[in-house]
């Protein structure tokens, strides 16, 4: 993949080595705010950067595996299978189309893993288990969360290191967010300590004087984990997930593809500062 421009130069093969193991959880209850789009762009942006990247489905509705060209029903191995029966997360993994992006992908099956953890040992860290195994070989490992907070967001939020947290840009845009953080906050204190909201962002974006008071009041309440990047409404990154494509080899030009890969260098860039920062 391109990102067809030369302003991405400055990611390209630059301090890949400093993140490496970086594990950002995609993650907001509330359904329908580009959670999964932005799961899948941002991973395939980040390897269009020449990261190596890998995207783990963990949705039932296996949406990022179809919008990466995958078929559940030709799946053998699942994310299902790594939380359940702690089966090698390496061979569950697929090749995609684009250098640098693989996927673990997920089916029907793992709507039954929420029933089935219960009665788990340490069911929380089934993930975390699994991805401690490809850690060392990814630079992003990027985790699609399920629309809810059950057992198996619990266990992403367990095994990430980050948090992205889409906002739609309509007047219930703090609807939840509100428990999601509180589940967040939970977590850091019992099962994850290492977890961090990285930043939030705002999606499907058109202008208006409400979406943009309902930007400035996220904003306000988030501080500087507010990225400046905005995913506008564009039908094209729609397009691109029926296809089975990423929005950058679907139309790279087009207002979401160049959207998201601002968004992705945002990303980055606040990774680069934070390094600097640590002296690194």
């Amino acid at each position: 993949m391109d990102s067809g421009n030369n302003s991405s130069d400055s990611f390209i093969k630059k301090d890949i080595e400093k993140f490496s193991g970086k594990i950002i959880a995609v993650a907001n209850q509330k359904g329908g705010v580009g959670k999964t789009i932005t799961a899948i762009n941002i991973a395939a942006y980040f390897a269009s950067y020449g990261y190596k990247t890998i995207l783990i489905d963990m949705d039932p509705q296996s949406n990022a595996t179809s919008g990466l060209g995958f078929s559940q029903d030709k799946i053998k191995i699942s994310t299902y299978s790594l939380i359940i029966y702690s089966e090698d997360p390496n061979k569950a993994i697929l090749n995609t189309q684009y250098e640098n992006l693989k996927l673990i992908p997920s089916t029907k099956q793992l709507s039954g893993a929420e029933v089935e953890l219960v009665t788990v040992f340490k069911r929380e860290f089934r993930l975390k288990e699994a991805i401690q195994k490809l850690e060392e070989n990814y630079d992003f490992i990027i985790i699609d969360c399920p629309p809810s907070l059950g057992l198996i967001t619990i266990n992403a939020l367990s095994a990430a290191k980050d948090i992205l947290i889409p906002i739609q840009c309509s007047y219930f845009a703090l609807e939840g967010v509100t428990q999601l953080l509180n589940i967040i906050d939970m977590v850091k204190r019992s099962l994850n300590v290492k977890l961090e909201v990285q930043g939030v962002f705002m999606t499907m974006y058109s202008r208006s004087n409400l979406a943009d008071g309902i930007i400035n009041e996220i904003k306000n309440y988030f501080g500087d984990k507010f990225y400046n990047s905005i995913i506008p409404k564009n039908v094209r990154l729609d397009e691109s997930a029926s296809h089975g494509k990423p929005i950058i080899a679907f139309d790279k030009n087009a207002k979401g593809a160049k959207a998201y890969d601002e968004l992705a260098k945002e990303i980055i860039s606040r990774y680069k500062n934070q390094i600097q920062k640590q002296g690194y």
